[in-house]
Formats: structure tokens, sequence, C-alpha cells
């Protein structure tokens, strides 16, 4: 089993819809109705229409016959077994919400962690609390400190009161790469703060709810664009050749 794995709930996220206005075939006005999202239209051989569409999160593809009385949901493939609709989902909907979900990261609070040169730069979702997360920043820091890779600790407080009372503190240090680091080695833990002030609250808020955009059920939890450009989620604390795998040869 591949470690890394596709991003999920892309439901989550805003893309173009087709129009309301637009009449639909009876079959896929029929899906429309059980809860699909119908994204966009495409051509698809054979007579058939196709369109794109999101139902629980998961992007899928209906085929409309020709008459327009019929619908087909799932892979079609050609004469060489090849799949068609795995590339058309991908183009149309993973990855333009791929973009906008890194978009959504960047703009996230988080704590950098390592050179803003770096050749490579990874969030990581990070409750002060998860002895898991204190291992990656350990595992992680020939990348880090090699300038290979930028860990961008987005702050959660998953583990209850303790945990986002940390995290606020470790938000609204006067040098919050410093206490991160005093955190995460072990060498200076975080205090909970006395109060969660309402900077700190949306903040830690915010990430949370970004955290559930993204399917993420728990932390350490690693998100990097892959070669094509397409993010990638790696759940919990990646070990021996698995950090190779995610953050290149060890330098």
């Amino acid at each position: 089993m591949t470690f890394k794995k596709i991003l999920p709930a892309l439901a989550l996220l805003t893309l173009p819809i087709i129009t309301q206005a637009e009449t639909y075939p009876a079959p896929v006005e029929a899906m429309r109705e059980r809860g699909v999202e119908v994204l966009e239209r495409f051509d698809a051989p054979s007579g058939l229409t196709g369109y794109t569409a999101l139902f629980n999160g998961r992007p899928l593809a209906l085929y409309v016959t020709e008459d327009g009385k019929h619908a087909l949901i799932g892979s079609l493939l050609n004469a060489e077994g090849e799949d068609l609709t795995g590339v058309v989902l991908e183009e149309k909907v993973s990855r333009p919400q791929s973009k906008i979900m890194w978009g959504k990261l960047k703009d996230s609070t988080w704590i950098a962690d390592g050179s803003d040169k770096a050749e490579q730069i990874v969030y990581v979702f990070t409750d002060p609390n998860c002895p898991y997360c204190k291992r990656l920043w350990k595992d992680a820091r020939p990348w880090v400190d090699a300038g290979k890779i930028q860990l961008r600790h987005v702050m959660v407080g998953t583990l209850g009161d303790s945990s986002q009372k940390k995290a606020a503190f470790l938000l609204s240090s006067k040098d919050p790469e410093a206490a991160l680091m005093g955190n995460e080695s072990g060498e200076s833990p975080a205090k909970e703060a006395k109060t969660i002030e309402d900077k700190q609250r949306q903040q830690l808020d915010d990430n949370q709810q970004l955290m559930a955009m993204l399917g993420v059920s728990g932390t350490p939890a690693i998100l990097q664009l892959d070669e094509t450009g397409m993010m990638q989620m790696h759940p919990g604390a990646p070990q021996g050749e698995q950090l190779i795998e995610l953050f290149g040869p060890r330098p």
C-alpha cells in the first residue's frame, strides 16, 4: 500500500457549478434530488454526455445516454481497458480543488519551522500535546536543518482544553517559532494560556474548521504538493523509508 493518498472531502470546497437555470436530463435531475452536486458537463464518446459531480465528498462521473433517458455512474473504459474517467475527474475536480485548498493552507495561521528559502513547503496540523507531532518534528530535523523543507505547523487543539490553551500560548508568543521549537523538542514545554484571547480563539477555530474541511481526523497530518502539483495528505508520523518518500533523500 502506498503511503500517499489523495486528499478527501472534496465536496467541502467550492467549484463552479452548472447554472441552476439549466435543464438537466431526467436521470441527472433525479440524482440531484438525492444529494448529488452536479459540477460541469463534458464531452464523452459514443453519444454519451458526461457530467462531473460530487457525492458525500467524493468525485464521480455521470454518463447520460443519447436519448437522455438513462445514466451510468462509474468509470468508462475504452477498447484497451483504459480508464477514461479518472483523467477527467482529476483535471476537472481534484486538481482545481487541490489548488483552492493549498491556498487556504497558505492563508491559515501557522508557525514556520525552517528556512523561508527551503526547497519544499510542507504543512502539518500540529497539536502541542501530541506525542506523534513531537516525533515528526524530531525526525524531520535533517531535512529542515539542510534547507530541504520548511514545516508550517497549523496549530490546533484537538486533545482537549489543555491543548487549546497551549496552542493559544504558542500563537500569542513574542517568538512563536522559538516557542514551538521549545515545545516540540521538550526543552521548554508550552504553558497553558490563562485565557484564550479572541484573536487566538478565532485562529484556532479557523484552523480546526480547515482541518475538518480536509477530512483530517488526527494529528499530525502532513500536506504537500506532489511532482504534478496535486496536494496529497499523509496522516500520522512517517517513519523510516516513509520519511524519504515524503521529503526526499536524507541529507
